[in-house]
């Protein structure tokens, strides 16, 4: 990128990162974001972890320069941090939670990785970066070469080279570097583990950004949907076979290896031993960095898969609504949202009511009423006759009561070996006893207790037997469509 004056005028007011170093709370974003994400190597924290930790930031820093000093609460800090104007936090709601979560943005993890390097350094090596600088060029250029004798002949003078140091290994001459040469190399190692971290975070910026671009096409598309699917499909795997993604794939190959692992640490436990790597006095996390790449690696691969998730079911969503009105009605928005994102108008722009309690005034409830007295009149009762009084005492004893209990317990013994039955068989096995009140019954039953299908082609007689009032029986006969019980 040339650094010419338009390029850099348009950097210092657009770029995330230059108007964090412009801030007035700079140190307080910068020293804050550092001691929570950065340290500890932490990915995303929930809104109310994170508003308590700025909390007690803000009340040491008031006890200190006085009260007035960052005078607003937490949360309101950080959501002004997460505006759009700023963009030094990314405020986001994960999958299957509605509590807010933030991250840090690239942007603003390379201005405090550069605000780290303006400390002066006790040493300063070059020799390590020079030999880094020349294997990757020895790698570019054998890597490139189609030639099988130039190769052959780069690969027998390593074999030459790796020769006479056995010789000199097995003749005593055993070269060893320098307490300098070992400070110079643990330095670079240790810039370059802290850069590879700060990488994740870009890259899986990157991926974002693929994805919303292949939304933004999908949204703004007024073609075919046989064509669009097309051209989407016909980039199958976008975000894994982009130039950043076949790099990520690699690196997180060769460090998900056992074998690899092992041998960092062993490597690291060695280095971190020696007595000139520790008068530079390293971090201790430096010991488990390698779980730190994993850690972080581990997060993009999750946020690379849930793009692709989503795409996925953002594409069969598109499929699904295609010739609905409501359809038309989304796309409306989101193209009228992306033409709005980059200069948007004056004033509000939508607004959603908040939640409010419902209020009930004690002018609005109803006045007491009192109840109505009955007035009884004063009058002698008088005894009937004996056969009435008999006659009204067989009609209060010939009440019927229906035992549903036990008619649920007669259909779920029919149904245990079986599974259908109909009303007509229920009846044949256990005849009614109580006539059409007890039919009535098993209808009820039929819609409020069990799993039933009426079958309004075909009818059934339901057969009873009453005894009449001269004490014969008396055969009654309810037509009605055949109701089966289902298991």
């Amino acid at each position: 990128m040339p650094l010419d004056y338009a390029t850099l005028d348009l950097l210092r007011l657009s770029h995330p990162a230059w108007r964090l170093l412009r801030s007035d709370h700079a140190p307080l974003i910068a020293s804050f974001l550092e001691r929570v994400f950065v340290t500890p190597n932490l990915r995303v924290i929930a809104q109310s972890d994170l508003a308590e930790a700025l909390d007690d930031e803000l009340f040491g820093l008031r006890q200190r320069y006085g009260a007035d000093t960052y005078p607003k609460p937490a949360l309101d800090y950080l959501n002004d941090w997460a505006n759009t104007d700023k963009g030094w936090l990314r405020k986001f709601y994960q999958h299957g939670s509605d509590e807010p979560h933030f991250d840090l943005t690239p942007s603003t993890e390379k201005a405090i990785a550069w605000l780290g390097t303006l400390a002066a350094r006790s040493f300063v090596g070059t020799e390590s970066r020079l030999l880094t600088l020349f294997d990757l060029l020895k790698q570019i250029n054998s890597g490139s070469d189609a030639d099988p004798q130039t190769r052959l002949a780069a690969l027998q003078q390593q074999r030459d080279a790796i020769d006479a140091d056995i010789a000199r290994v097995l003749a005593g001459d055993i070269a060893l570097l320098d307490d300098t040469a070992l400070k110079d190399r643990f330095q670079q190692f240790m810039a370059l583990a802290r850069e590879l971290l700060t990488d994740f975070r870009e890259v899986e910026h990157n991926f974002r950004g693929l994805d919303r671009r292949v939304r933004e096409r999908i949204a703004l598309w007024d073609g075919a949907k046989g064509a669009l699917l097309e051209q989407i499909m016909g980039e199958r795997d976008a975000i894994a076979d982009s130039d950043q993604g076949k790099s990520f794939r690699a690196f997180w190959d060769f460090l998900m290896s056992s074998s690899r692992q092992e041998e960092l640490s062993t490597l690291l436990d060695r280095v971190l031993a020696l007595a000139p790597v520790a008068e530079l006095k390293p971090d201790a996390r430096i010991r488990r960095v390698h779980y730190d790449w994993l850690e972080a690696g581990e997060h993009t691969q999750r946020t690379v898969a849930q793009l692709s998730q989503q795409l996925r079911r953002f594409l069969d969503d598109q499929a699904w609504l295609e010739n609905r009105r409501i359809m038309d009605i989304l796309r409306g928005i989101e193209v009228r949202a992306l033409a709005l994102r980059d200069t948007p108008p004056a004033g509000v722009i939508m607004q959603i009511d908040d939640i409010a309690a419902d209020l009930e005034l004690p002018m609005e409830r109803p006045l007491f009423s009192p109840s109505i007295k009955p007035v009884i009149t004063d009058s002698a009762l008088e005894s009937g006759a004996d056969d009435t009084s008999e006659a009204t005492m067989q009609t209060l004893y010939a009440q019927v009561v229906i035992d549903k209990p036990q008619l649920v317990r007669q259909v779920r013994r029919a149904l245990q070996d079986r599974a259908q039955v109909t009303l007509r068989e229920v009846c044949v096995l256990h005849p009614l006893q109580h006539g059409l009140a007890e039919l009535v019954a098993y209808l009820q039953l039929a819609s409020d207790t069990f799993t039933s299908i009426v079958d309004e082609d075909a009818s059934e007689p339901i057969v009873w037997t009453r005894t009449g009032d001269d004490g014969q029986p008396v055969h009654k006969q309810a037509i009605l469509p055949r109701v089966i019980f289902l298991r």
